[in-house]
């Protein structure tokens, strides 16, 4: 007897789905710790909090269903993306046009009014740079990957900006730590769908890179230079030992999975690659956060 086929999900599923939940919880997430490291311990002005880390959350979704509408093409030729809204005729263009602008909108006047003007023009700039720069400069070029990063690493200086009006150190060595991350994370993942990229006529590194060596190669340096950058919350004082330590640990242990990946990339290692990136990061800066908020009676 044959299975009936899958129900088409719903209309609120399909908006939902352009928002790209998971990117969107990581933004979220990667803001309210740029939030909370941007204030004293002990400090937190929750209307403030909510509205910064909702305005930023807008505009991030927004963003992702632009970048929907902007790859729709690209979309139908990928095994993995064929089944989204547009490519698979569920959805017209202009509906996901107008829901990302109506998204985007919405973040940015409630942070410009809400919350802090510099974080809202930030925002603004990041959707720009995100939506009309990287998203194009897939299909030209390989250093796609690093431009993407930019705006990848701005949810940090956002959420500092949001609390404190200000860009200052903190905020900057936030930035670093999640642009250097997000190499190795987005190395990982072009090595394990290349050929649906290829396909797609996406020029990333792993296209144009025959033997995967540089690919490998840059996924470790990349790692690399993100362990000593880890540990610099403790240096300028946002943490102290506690952070040091566990900070030291995590980037220790991914570096080691890195390592591995570069001396011989297949499915295995690109993957456990994959795996410790997404541990890492929510782990750091959970240990960030704590030590920053709960534990400066053990500074360096």
């Amino acid at each position: 007897m044959r299975a009936a086929p899958a129900a088409n999900p719903s209309r609120a599923a399909d908006l939902l789905e352009l928002t790209k939940p998971r990117i969107t919880g990581l933004v979220t997430v990667t803001a309210a710790a740029g939030f909370l490291l941007g204030l004293p311990a002990g400090e937190l002005p929750w209307g403030r909090f909510v509205a910064a880390v909702a305005g930023i959350a807008l505009v991030s979704a927004g963003s992702a269903s632009l970048n929907h509408w902007w790859e729709r093409e690209l979309d139908r030729r990928m095994r993995r993306t064929a089944r989204r809204p547009l490519p698979a005729g569920r959805m017209v263009p202009d509906t996901a046009l107008l829901w990302g602008a109506l998204l985007a909108s919405a973040g940015i006047l409630g942070l410009t009014f809400l919350v802090e003007p510099l974080t809202a023009v930030l925002a603004a700039a990041t959707l720009v740079s995100y939506v009309f720069v990287y998203t194009p400069m897939k299909t030209r070029t390989s250093l796609a990957t690093i431009v993407g990063a930019v705006p990848g690493a701005a949810p940090t200086i956002l959420g500092w900006t949001a609390a404190t009006g200000e860009i200052a150190l903190g905020g900057w060595i936030l930035f670093a730590i999640l642009f250097l991350w997000q190499l190795p994370h987005f190395l990982s993942i072009a090595w394990l769908y290349r050929e649906d990229y290829r396909a797609a006529g996406m020029r990333l590194l792993t296209i144009d890179d025959p033997d995967f060596g540089r690919t490998a190669r840059q996924a470790a340096l990349w790692t690399v230079a993100l362990l000593p950058v880890s540990l610099l919350p403790s240096a300028v004082g946002l943490a102290g030992v506690v952070y040091l330590a566990g900070a030291a640990l995590c980037g220790g242990l991914f570096l080691g999975v890195a390592l591995a990946f570069a001396r011989g990339p297949a499915v295995a290692s690109a993957r456990r690659l994959l795996l410790a990136s997404v541990s890492y990061l929510p782990l750091l800066l959970t240990i960030l956060v704590l030590d920053h908020r709960f534990l400066t009676r053990w500074p360096l």
